[in-house]
């Protein structure tokens, strides 16, 4: 095996550790992007004679053709082109979308990659930041544009996604494939996971709670927003320590998926493709045109909801995270047909504790550095929805079994809570921490 790697793909020296440390640092939604790869056939290229010009080729191969979702990647230059040359703003829009799709498989790609050279912990600390790396990007551009409930509805739409929408089309696929076999699997992943999205949960329903029981809601925004700011330093803690949990003191609950994991695809990114300094390189790249796009997606997203004649509620909550996310949940649904249910709950379950846990707060967080006034009050309707989301999840992963039926189950919640978006008709309020809705209900209950 190591006959067949050329120099260039090691240009930083030895790796660090055996094969099983680098598996460490690996996380499920590494491996279920891993089923969207393919492998290379660097024939040609190594027979360029230039070594400068035979790396750069290597490198284009590896990380632009890598990957099954390469045929969305030109995407990326029509998004540039309609936003140099003032194309209609919803093609802008959608292109973005598009190609904001491979860019986030990629991602996580070049990510692992430098995982096996910086070792388990760095690697596995690299991956848990860098997971959702798409949606913490768009919500930030949408706040520095002042644009508060777009950052809530793309945020709420990404942990409805993965609690609903993935992990039921996961667990109804994987239940309709093996049909003939037990399905099973460590449900103390679910637990730990479960009881931090509870945490979660109370953190986004307190701030609601004391709003709507103040007297006014021009007197309770201040002591809300204190309370939202605190919340999610307490948030970040928790992920703090969850990273500690699950990269050092009980690294064993996480790694039992990997030990048992003989699929040939996955067993083929053993060793890394491409360097340390490449990988950075490419990182950086990658993310500036994440970066990009981003941008291209939040300044159009009002004029994509006038012309197709949706909210932005629905846009944001629904359409976003089924684009943005599609790699990471195709790879979900694959692994779930394979009947290795643990890396499938890993990708959805794990997504949505950190984005719960980590780019929600940390929104807040850089949200108050920048002067922008940004609570957790999601508003009643989409609070409830978090709420019913994660106690039907809950009670789903508790017994370590699965069946088709508590995929489909969660996959009609996921239904009724988007049909109850697209008819739904929210203001926007940007840049502004009273929201219409709940400044109706402290009226009523005022009255």
């Amino acid at each position: 095996m190591a006959s067949l790697q050329e120099p260039w793909l090691l240009e930083n020296g030895n790796l660090k550790g055996s094969s099983k440390e680098m598996r460490h640092g690996r996380t499920a939604h590494n491996m279920s992007s891993s089923s969207l790869r393919k492998k290379s056939d660097l024939t040609l290229v190594s027979k360029v004679k230039y070594g400068m010009l035979r790396h750069l080729l290597a490198n284009l191969q590896e990380v632009i053709l890598g990957t099954k979702l390469s045929v969305l990647l030109p995407a990326i230059p029509l998004a540039i082109a309609a936003q140099s040359y003032g194309f209609g703003r919803p093609w802008i829009f959608a292109l973005s979308l598009l190609g904001l799709t491979p860019l986030a498989e990629r991602v996580s790609f070049l990510t692992e990659q430098i995982a096996y050279y910086t070792g388990p912990t760095v690697g596995g600390l690299l991956n848990a930041t860098c997971g959702n790396a798409t949606e913490l990007i768009i919500a930030i551009f949408a706040l520095w544009q002042h644009k508060i409930e777009v950052v809530k509805y793309s945020l709420l739409g990404s942990i409805l996604s993965n609690l609903l929408l993935v992990l039921g089309t996961a667990l109804f696929c994987g239940g309709i494939a093996n049909l003939g076999k037990e399905q099973k699997y460590d449900s103390r992943q679910a637990d730990v996971n479960s009881l931090l999205l509870l945490l979660a949960l109370l953190c986004h329903m307190l701030p609601l709670l004391f709003r709507i029981s103040g007297a006014s809601a021009s007197l309770a925004a201040v002591p809300t927003l204190q309370l939202s700011r605190a919340s999610s330093i307490v948030m970040l803690v928790a992920y703090i320590t969850y990273i500690i949990f699950q990269l050092v003191t009980h690294r064993q609950l996480f790694e039992s998926q990997e030990d048992s994991e003989e699929d040939d695809d996955v067993i083929s990114e053993e060793t890394p493709v491409i360097g340390l300094a490449s990988g950075i390189v490419w990182l950086v790249g990658m993310t500036a045109v994440v970066a990009l796009l981003s941008e291209y997606v939040v300044g159009t997203i009002e004029d994509a909801s006038e012309s197709w004649g949706l909210s932005v509620s629905f846009i944001s909550i629904i359409l976003l995270p089924i684009v943005g996310n599609a790699a990471e949940h195709a790879g979900a649904v694959i692994f779930a047909f394979k009947n290795k249910l643990d890396i499938s709950l890993g990708v959805a379950l794990g997504s949505a504790t950190q984005i719960s846990l980590f780019v929600v707060p940390l929104c807040v967080v850089v949200a108050w550095i920048l002067g922008i006034k940004m609570d957790l009050n999601f508003n009643l309707l989409e609070t409830g929805a978090l709420a019913i989301s994660i106690i039907t999840t809950a009670f789903t992963l508790q017994d370590g079994t699965s069946h088709y039926l508590k995929g489909l189950t969660l996959l009609l919640c996921y239904v009724v809570i988007g049909a109850c978006f697209f008819v739904s008709e929210t203001p926007l309020n940007n840049g502004n921490v009273i929201d219409l809705g709940v400044s109706s209900e402290v009226g009523v209950i005022a009255a």
